[in-house]
């Protein structure tokens, strides 16, 4: 329901007041934005050197898909470990260790020598990501000036960020050789670690320490729970068009790396400058299932387009990020606070079940498209994005409850 007429000065006020304290954040909380830039690069960074990896280690697209399936199934299932750790050694030496790890294993990522120790070596990956991740939105949450909202956009100004950065940086390198990519991002990394150890103050510890099963038993939370499975659909689509797509688009790296490089600036662009409108403006509910259908609409033209037009591929590809942009910032505030569980507690619970969804989608479509043709893994994603509607709606009540500001 809209706010009364009365109520929109004190609503604009609010709203000019989180964004001048974007701006004004304390030099630990850029530090850390930047290494999470660094560190959502990986997640795109392998998308333009796809088929050169299938080809140079002489591997189906089933199995090179499985570098997203191993890196985002050890990520899930390590953020029921992160509350845990980080409450017991600090924010702080947790982002360092995630960045150490990452940082080993992307290393050895650029020396394997078969599919097989690639596929092993980005789980070692997901590991240090999931330490990383998780805890990075926790700690800016806890440093940044103006509330969580602020926070919460600039986290996912560095998501976006990292996502279009990633293709880039992974066409640039990988254009010259496949395996540069791997070996640029550890050196980001290094630089990462670097800038927190010197910039990152040390961060208190929590008051209670978190148990292992907390992240679990916060999905009991009706609100939180539906957040979190509609979540896992809406990242079978999202991954389904990231994993699969540069399969099908005939393109080099380079060819490649632009196409999601466009894709990755929408992410960014809608996620911080557009999501937030639309969600004072309407409600998290309403904008949540309004992208959702849009994004199962552009699934379906993917699927009618792949195998027959590639300019109408990019062009639904770009158009894609823009939906995704909005869906991660609202599914993330949800997140946060659609519980009365601790932010990093929820987070946890939240990103093992909506991680899932980028585990399983790679090898799916990979599959579906090896077996039944280019069109199927995006009708297959299309089908996700009706459930994580379903999903959605179950749980509305909740997250009705969760509007931050509707004017």
């Amino acid at each position: 329901m809209n706010a009364p007429a009365d109520t929109l000065p004190a609503a604009e006020a609010t709203l000019k007041a989180e964004k001048a304290s974007f701006l004004r954040k304390p030099k630990a909380v850029w530090a850390t934005a930047l290494a999470a830039v660094f560190a959502f690069m990986g997640i795109g960074l392998v998308d333009p050197i796809l088929p050169a990896i299938a080809t140079n280690l002489d591997a189906s697209p089933s199995e090179v898909s499985l570098l997203f399936t191993s890196y985002f199934l050890v990520t899930a299932v390590a953020m029921l470990i992160t509350g845990f750790v980080s409450s017991r050694i600090g924010g702080k030496k947790t982002l360092l260790i995630g960045l150490a790890v990452i940082v080993v294993f992307s290393s050895l990522s650029g020396l394997s020598g078969s599919v097989g120790e690639l596929v092993g070596f980005r789980a070692g990956w997901g590991l240090g990501n999931a330490l990383f991740v998780a805890t990075a939105l926790a700690v800016i949450v806890g440093v940044a000036s103006g509330g969580a909202g602020t926070a919460i956009i600039l986290y996912e100004a560095a998501l976006g960020l990292g996502i279009s950065l990633g293709p880039l940086l992974g066409a640039l390198l990988g254009g010259w050789q496949w395996r540069a990519p791997f070996f640029g991002t550890a050196a980001l990394m290094a630089a990462a670690f670097v800038a927190l150890m010197v910039l990152l103050p040390r961060t208190p510890l929590p008051e209670r320490k978190v148990r292992l099963r907390d992240p679990l038993l916060a999905l009991g939370h009706k609100g939180l729970r539906a957040t979190a499975f509609s979540g896992l659909f809406y990242n079978y689509g999202f991954f389904t068009i990231l994993a699969f797509t540069p399969f099908i688009l005939g393109m080099d790296a380079y060819g490649i790396g632009g196409v999601f490089f466009g894709w990755g600036v929408a992410v960014a662009v809608f996620s911080v400058f557009v999501a937030p409108v639309l969600q004072n403006r309407f409600g998290a509910t309403k904008v949540l299932a309004g992208t959702l259908l849009a994004l199962m609409l552009t699934l379906v033209g993917l699927g009618l387009a792949a195998g027959h037009s590639v300019p109408a591929v990019v062009v639904l590809v770009v158009l894609s990020g823009a939906l995704l942009g909005i869906n991660n910032t609202i599914y993330t505030e949800l997140a946060m606070g659609v519980s009365d569980s601790p932010r990093p507690v929820a987070s946890s619970g939240y990103n093992f079940v909506r991680w899932m969804g980028g585990a399983l989608a790679p090898f799916a479509a990979a599959q579906l498209g090896e077996h039944f043709g280019p069109q199927v893994p995006f009708l297959a994603g299309a089908v996700a994005m009706v459930v994580a509607i379903g999903v959605a709606l179950t749980g509305r009540k909740y997250l009705a409850a969760h509007e931050p500001h509707v004017v």
